[in-house]
């Protein structure tokens, strides 16, 4: 089943351009900020810059400030950076010298190292203040079908059950649920529960798995793999959109068409009439619909198409959701101005020693490498989270905002941590590291990244085949 007006490529390529604009905005953006923690660092400690570009190569557009500085934008909108002067990068006249970068103290230089990611960590708590005082749409952390003989059943968790928290840490919202959870269960496998049934009793439930803890972490997996799910409403079995390819259309279904039964069959909801559908490829056959408060019947010829080797039906159809379904479990953080201080802070703070956790536990072999992502699965969000809206668009820069912070303070030579490390081992020795060790340490940090980013490729590769 498909939702939308669109032939499937018109939608792929429309799909395809918005996740491209949409990853472009984003890098520039987050990169923008980075470098003009450099600039504005470097700017109040008095070092001359030369440079602020916002991507590499060519300008396609460029200003001379009063102050000699160039402002860039560059043709390849995939980083940016800050040239600042320095005596290593050429001659410098004499009355400029004590603004070179390199004659600067090592604090100084540690201080503008520091600045690029200490923005992009501000940054992400600008974007959750804004998004707590608008309004973050939630899902509450009600429970649906609990898989049986699973660590959830074991627990005596049941359907309409409500998380409340996590080894005793409060969870509001569905996502504060699976990230308390994958902390708890991961490397240990055991969390405490505390939950609310559908009566409002609450009681104590601890959930025990035994399994590799390193499969909950692989994407999308630690729910099922814990039996557990979270609630659906339960969605009629009304037809919304029609492709104008499709067979539903082709055979006179209309949108608003309640499917009552087909081929005698009574069609309890959409999940009913998406597997009737699927399991009859190429069929012939008689439905019941209510069309405007009257009875209609229908003769509907069912489409095939292939997935993933097995042939089933289509018929080019979605489903007709109402927002009200949502209702039972929908929720909203919203705060005051200064109440939403607080709460973006914690949330930075919360994400940033999460992110770090992550990356430790999965250099130690406890986190799924999986998890690494690269420029097409973040494109692919992006593009996602831009249609989603404004809201998500933000807490989707908030994160990457936190990520490209943590990267970029890791000890490789390239990055900001490498360089710092550099400042400190100058501070212990009282003489600049040599320029034979700085090139060995490039040399390992480059290929380090392009290690990094090679597998980032083919996760991204692997996830779009899986897909």
């Amino acid at each position: 089943m498909r939702r939308g007006h669109l032939g499937e490529p018109e939608e792929k390529l429309s799909e395809i351009l918005t996740s491209a604009l949409a990853f472009v905005v984003a890098i520039s953006v987050l990169v923008a900020v980075h470098e003009f923690g450099h600039f504005w660092v470097a700017r109040r400690l008095g070092i001359k810059v030369l440079r602020f570009s916002i991507g590499f190569g060519n300008a396609l557009w460029r200003r001379t400030g009063r102050d000699g500085t160039e402002y860039w934008i560059s043709a390849i909108p995939l980083g940016g950076y800050v040239k600042m002067l320095d005596e290593r990068e050429g001659d410098v006249a004499p009355e400029d010298l004590p603004r070179c970068f390199n004659r600067q103290s090592p604090q100084r230089r540690i201080a503008v190292l520091l600045a690029g990611p200490a923005f992009n960590f501000l940054f992400a708590i600008v974007a959750y203040w804004a998004m707590f005082v608008a309004g973050v749409p939630a899902v509450q952390p009600v429970l649906g079908p609990i898989a049986p003989d699973s660590p959830a059943a074991e627990a005596g968790l049941a359907p309409g059950d409500r998380i409340l928290a996590v080894d005793g840490i409060a969870t509001d919202t569905l996502m504060d649920t699976q990230l308390e959870l994958l902390g708890a269960m991961v490397p240990g496998g055991r969390a405490t529960l505390r939950v609310e049934d559908q009566d409002g009793n609450q009681r104590q439930a601890r959930l025990v798995y035994d399994g590799d803890t390193q499969a909950l972490t692989e994407p999308g997996a630690m729910f099922p793999q814990l039996g557990l799910a979270p609630w659906r409403p339960r969605i009629p079995a009304v037809i919304g959109e029609l492709l104008p390819e499709g067979t539903a259309a082709a055979s006179g279904l209309q949108s608003g068409d309640r499917v009552v039964s087909a081929a005698g069959e009574p069609i309890e909801d959409w999940g009913g009439w998406v597997t009737f559908v699927r399991e009859r490829p190429g069929e012939t056959v008689g439905l019941l619909v209510e069309r405007d408060g009257a009875p209609q019947r229908v003769e509907l010829f069912i489409g095939a198409t292939d997935d993933g080797g097995e042939r089933i039906g289509r018929i080019g159809a979605g489903p007709l959701v109402s927002a009200e379904l949502w209702d039972p479990v929908r929720t909203e953080q919203r705060y005051g101005p200064v109440a939403a201080v607080g709460k973006a802070v914690g949330e930075t703070w919360r994400m940033s020693a999460l992110t770090v956790t992550m990356m430790a536990r999965m250099v130690m072999g406890q986190v799924s490498v999986k998890n690494i992502s690269g420029p097409i699965n973040i494109a692919q969000t992006a593009g996602f989270t831009a249609a989603a809206g404004l809201t998500a668009f933000a807490s989707f820069l908030a994160i990457v905002s936190i990520s490209l912070g943590i990267i970029n303070l890791l000890p490789i030579p390239m990055l900001d941590g490498g360089q710092i490390v550099y400042q400190c081992v100058e501070l212990a020795k009282g003489s600049p590291v040599s320029e034979r060790a700085q090139l060995i340490g490039q040399q390992v940090g480059v290929a380090l990244l392009l290690m990094l980013m090679t597998f980032a490729f083919y996760n991204d590769i692997v996830r779009i085949a899986a897909g």
